[in-house]
């Protein structure tokens, strides 16, 4: 008996325009569920003729909790004999740490990495919360890509217990022509899925959630979570069984079936989003035999070789091979392989290239390795490389466009894999328009372009902590120095560091409605100075305490970046949100809203992407913004003291700040072809204006690709960005922090923007 219903929150997005519920579910909890799709006739017992068309079909099963360890337990010891048959191979999740792939080992990130066999620099989902939204333009779901070949006819359905799944696709209406909220009730999943089987469906995602449910007070070896584990592997038996009766009933049927989950669990059987091998390991089981799937039958690697196995990324490519809906090497965009192919290309890695003017690839085949390799760039073939090549170097010297990353795909045989890559890219002179400070920092003693509106200079004559260090390699066009600021040189009293001083101070007048400090840093090698209290990158406070008075941008453990305000007895503070790669050049801005209430901090790392984070500010701690009103610290706080105080508790030691210089000019796109990273247009500062934009408005791939690909190239110096109540008012409202500074006015706008926003500029 099918009865209408009213479908739950979230799934509207899905764009379907019926929901029916069907009754008789068992399972608990909500069991009945609810759905988006047509009736279907079907019940209990097994069709003795197939409805639908024939030809290949697919279904993937994702059951959350399941590690693959406990999978081939339950195999071994006759808890799961539905699934004896069953190729099962263990695989890895969560990108690869350290690069623009890495994402969290969490559910919202494994489902969408599932459905579009991309990490989440191309899929967007970086949270878990419900507002969470699958780019549907940069990484389309398999729904979306078989929906593609109309002429196939293919029907798709999805059956989920797990209530954040659903709304994920709301960006893909029409997608899927069955969408199953089971609301929890694994019982549900068997049952809804059956019925789509019997109806002939030929794409379907089914997920199960019983033993995540369990396993967190069951612990990996508990009863319940072993009882959970066989009960869904019965479940899963059901619906093989429909199948097998489908093929009995038509031989011309080619079921592929898949099997997998989401994420890894630590020993205690919980997940806490790391990137620790028992976090990162799943496994991919299928019906077929998969020449492109390594490890059959083996126990999963406890160290980083699993990442030369299988990954989640190439379950979406496997299944639209098999449903024939593979592209062209030139529109390949997936982050994993078809496991069908007769050649693997594994371990695929993209870096810039020491001259900042190159990228480097490389990669591993395996299987049938004698056959040519073909690298494209954003689908444009650059090279064929001889059989058995696993390397090429990308030159980008001449290259003129105003792409900030490229997708390479390599293809050998029948297989291709994409990466994401950084492009090193200079930047226009039109950087120094509507500057109020500027500091090339290519001499010392630091000079202001802008004679008169600031200094930068050790905080003390007698500790000289600053000196001119070298570019690392670049190109001649592109060289330059950087300044290092040392605070291990210090004095009789214990002072170090180096300090601006502004002549007017943005931090406290009036006319500056909001302010940008920005700067490129690199920390040592190690990121040494974030451990114990932690160290001052920049402060106008005493930073013995981020509760005073005051701002700083402070680093901590594992390289964590804090950006803090404090009024004398509390904080507006974004912590958790930002992290460095030791050793590289990172860009780093506090962006504070003054009149808005809000500050946003921005951490843009050539391996971790950009990294956002905001927190309300209130009137009292924008009052107290000013500080000790005795000038900005560079790797120290405004006193020039902190790590005198702090003693073995923050250890001293080396920080780099710089900016670029002699850059060649290069047309943005966008309707502001001439602003910079950090700056939204004035015409529509809310939208994506041009490929560098700020603005939190951008999407995920947007921001990550195109603003790291400038980290490489930009050479000495530190920003702090102002802007003030009206365009070219006031007295060009101060600026300063070390290294590039700009304060800049902010045009009238016909409709107020609140948004907080990195800077934004007038026409000098």
């Amino acid at each position: 008996m099918i009865r209408g219903t009213t479908a739950r929150s979230g799934l509207a997005a899905l764009g379907a325009a019926t929901a029916f519920l069907l009754s008789g579910c068992g399972g608990g909890g909500g069991g009945n569920g609810s759905a988006f799709i047509p009736p279907v006739s079907g019940g209990t017992s097994t069709p003795a003729t197939n409805q639908g068309k024939s030809g290949p079909k697919v279904l993937v099963v994702e059951i959350d909790g399941l590690t693959h360890a406990a999978l081939r337990d339950a195999v071994a010891q006759g808890k799961a004999p539905a699934l004896q048959s069953l190729r099962i191979a263990p695989a890895w999740t969560g990108g690869v740490a350290g690069t623009l792939s890495e994402q969290p080992t969490s559910d919202s990130q494994g489902w969408a990495t599932l459905l579009t066999g991309t990490w989440a620099n191309r899929h967007g989902v970086r949270g878990n919360g419900g507002a969470q939204r699958i780019d549907a333009k940069l990484a389309p779901s398999i729904f979306a890509i078989a929906k593609q070949n109309a002429s196939a006819g293919y029907k798709t359905g999805a059956v989920t217990a797990n209530a954040l799944y659903p709304a994920l696709l709301g960006n893909e209406p029409g997608a899927i022509d069955a969408a199953v909220d089971c609301a929890g009730a694994d019982a549900c999943v068997t049952d809804r899925t059956s019925q789509l089987i019997d109806a002939g469906y030929d794409l379907l995602v089914a997920q199960y959630g019983a033993p995540a449910a369990v396993v967190a007070n069951s612990g990996l070896k508990g009863t319940d979570y072993q009882q959970a584990i066989s009960d869904t592997s019965a479940a899963v038996g059901k619906l093989l069984t429909r199948i097998s009766q489908r093929t009995a009933n038509d031989s011309k049927e080619d079921w592929l079936v898949i099997l997998t989950t989401g994420h890894g669990l630590d020993a205690f059987g919980t997940s806490a989003g790391l990137q620790g091998v028992a976090d990162k390991t799943v496994f991919i089981a299928s019906n077929k035999t998969l020449p492109a799937l390594p490890a059959v039958d083996t126990a999963a690697p406890t160290d980083s070789t699993l990442l030369r196995l299988a990954a989640a990324t190439d379950i979406a490519p496997t299944v639209l091979r098999h449903l024939g809906a593979t592209p062209a090497p030139a529109n390949y965009a997936w982050s994993g392989i078809a496991l069908q192919g007769a050649t693997s290309i594994r371990e695929l890695s993209a870096r810039t290239g020491a001259d900042r003017d190159s990228v480097e690839l490389s990669w591993k085949l395996a299987g049938t390795t004698n056959v040519p390799v073909q690298i494209l760039r954003d689908g444009k073939p650059v090279a064929t490389l001889a059989a058995g090549s696993t390397a090429y170097i990308d030159t980008l010297e001449g290259v003129k466009d105003s792409n900030f990353s490229y997708l390479y795909t390599v293809a050998a045989g029948d297989t291709a894999l994409a990466i994401t890559a950084v492009k090193p890219v200079p930047l226009p002179p039109s950087l120094l328009n509507g500057l109020v400070n500027y500091y090339p920092l290519d001499a010392l003693p630091a000079l202001d372009v802008k004679t008169g509106a600031s200094t930068l200079a050790p905080w003390a004559v007698d500790a000289a902590a600053g000196s001119l260090v070298d570019d690392d390699g670049f190109k001649p066009s592109f060289k330059a120095k950087a300044l290092r600021v040392d605070n291990r040189i210090v004095n009789a009293a214990g002072m170090s560091g180096y300090r601006l001083m502004q002549t007017n101070d943005v931090t406290t007048d009036p006319a500056v409605t909001a302010f940008t400090i920005g700067f490129w840093m690199r920390t040592d090698a190690t990121c040494t100075q974030g451990v114990g209290y932690g160290a001052s990158v920049i402060a106008n406070k005493n930073y013995d305490s981020g509760s005073n008075e005051g701002i700083a941008i402070g680093m901590f453990g594992n390289c964590e970046l804090r950006f803090n305000t404090g009024l004398g007895g509390s904080r507006g503070e974004i912590s958790g949100a930002h992290f460095l790669s030791a050793g590289q050049w990172a860009y780093v801005a506090m962006v504070i809203d003054k009149s808005g209430l809000a500050m946003k901090g921005y951490a843009i790392d050539p391996a971790k992407g950009v990294q956002t984070g905001g927190v309300a500010l209130s009137a009292a701690l924008v009052a107290k913004l000013g500080g000790l009103k005795n000038g900005i610290g560079l790797n120290e706080d405004g006193t020039g003291l902190y790590y005198k105080r702090a003693g073995t508790s923050a250890p001293r030691g080396a920080m780099d700040f710089k900016r670029l210089r002699d850059l060649e000019p290069r047309a943005y796109r966008g309707r502001d072809q001439e602003h910079l990273p950090g700056r939204p247009s004035p015409v529509d500062a809310g939208a994506l204006t041009h490929p560098a934009s700020l603005t939190p408005h951008t999407t995920q791939e947007s921001i990550p690709m195109q603003l790291l690909s400038l980290a490489p190239r930009l050479i000495p110096a530190l920003a702090l960005a102002c802007v003030l109540s009206a365009c070219g008012g006031g007295n060009n409202g101060g600026g300063g922090s070390g290294v590039p500074i700009a304060v800049t006015p902010t045009p009238p706008a016909a409709q107020p923007d609140t948004s907080v926003k990195p800077e934004m500029r007038c026409a000098p």
